[in-house]
């Protein structure tokens, strides 16, 4: 039998993948000659409060018999959560446990659900992708990024680390080489910007962290936000408004329409509001439509239902309005995913594209409420 493949043949297969850095990021790695530092330790954006069960939980343990079972679970993913930090190591690798099995979902890969994003600063100070890991299983020890190029006026390159969308990460830890230099980014000073929302919200269905709408935006707009996104559990819940109501953003982004019907939305918008603007009288809201399925044009009642939820978030709006709220805001669903029908991967969930389209909508008007 022919043999597969010389002593010769793999040596040059070898010296390839090295080369070319064939799934680099995605090696196992080993500790030698690696420096470990705990992610917590360093400058973490979207944790909100500081009395968590776990390392990146959404909302406190406080409020683990305040809120419903379900948005409590979810609230421990750390969905739009990021480590910043600074080095000049040609190398990083990251480590961490996953608590739960679940690497991916039906509609969401497990870059996403399980794993972490990063972006990295070019010359210019903008943020740009660089690498995102690959989870096989719920122990990881992965060389994240290797062969990085020191910056051209040889100071520390800043990155940002997205955690996992919807998993739970465990004594997550980032390693460089041990003759390099490391620390805390600066810390973004601005109040954060924050979202209450839906799965939409949350990042399904990002192929990855940093895709997610609050994370396009936090770059775009160079802001830290806090994403209060629940997978199927955005109610617009005045349970969740309490703890919202304990924190001083720039700015209250209510974006629950997807998870509700019409009549909810008539019966929750309006004390919301008022719960949110007693505990932050000069603090902005906005208030979000509900984006339309990409395939309602061929679903019976889908429009229906669309324009009817529309039509009970502008009219509680209008009240809201009329009665003397000040500083209240709307953003119409008109370009939420665009009018191609191209935006979403299952007619409700933005794709990548569908994310960028939300984040292109929200950013005039985002910019525009926090004067950047």
């Amino acid at each position: 039998m022919r043999p597969l493949a010389s002593s010769k043949h793999l040596i040059i297969f070898v010296a390839l993948v090295s080369f070319f850095g064939i799934d680099s990021y995605a090696q196992p790695t080993s500790d030698t000659a690696i420096a470990w530092f705990k992610a917590k330790d360093l400058d973490v954006e979207g944790v909100a409060f500081k009395d968590t069960e776990n390392d990146f939980d959404r909302l406190p343990e406080r409020a683990k018999d305040k809120v419903r079972k379900q948005v409590w679970d979810l609230s421990q993913f750390p969905a739009g959560v990021l480590v910043r930090f600074q080095t000049d190591s040609p190398v990083i690798h990251i480590k961490y446990d996953l608590a739960n099995a679940r690497l991916a979902m039906p509609h969401v890969p497990a870059t996403a659900v399980s794993g972490v994003d990063l972006y990295a600063e070019n010359d210019e100070g903008v943020m740009q992708w660089a690498a995102v890991l690959k989870p096989g299983n719920t122990s990881i020890n992965q060389k994240l990024l290797d062969r990085i190029k020191p910056k051209s006026d040889g100071s520390q390159r800043r990155f940002d680390l997205y955690m996992p969308l919807f998993n739970r990460p465990v004594n997550l830890e980032i390693g460089v080489d041990a003759n390099s230099q490391f620390g805390k980014a600066p810390a973004r000073t601005e109040k954060p910007i924050l979202i209450y929302g839906t799965s939409i919200m949350h990042g399904a269905c990002a192929s990855r962290a940093g895709m997610s709408i609050s994370s396009i935006l936090g770059r775009r707009l160079n802001h830290p936000i806090i994403n209060l996104g629940f997978s199927g559990n955005g109610r617009m819940e005045l349970a969740v408004g309490q703890f919202i109501a304990e924190l001083d953003p720039a700015v209250i982004v209510i974006d629950c329409l997807p998870n509700l019907n019409p009549q909810r939305v008539a019966e929750r918008c309006e004390p919301l509001v008022r719960q949110l603007r007693e505990a932050r009288p000069d603090t902005p809201i906005l208030l979000v439509e509900d984006r339309v399925f990409t395939n309602a044009w061929i679903r019976v009642g889908a429009d229906s239902f669309h324009k009817n939820n529309q039509a009970a978030l502008r009219g509680a709006y209008d009240r809201l309005v009329a009665d003397g709220v000040k500083n209240l805001h709307y953003l119409p669903a008109t370009n939420l995913l665009g009018n191609d029908h191209e935006g979403a991967t299952d007619g409700s969930h933005p794709s990548d594209l569908g994310m960028m389209r939300y984040a292109d909508a929200y950013e005039p008007v985002l910019r525009k409420i926090i004067g950047k």
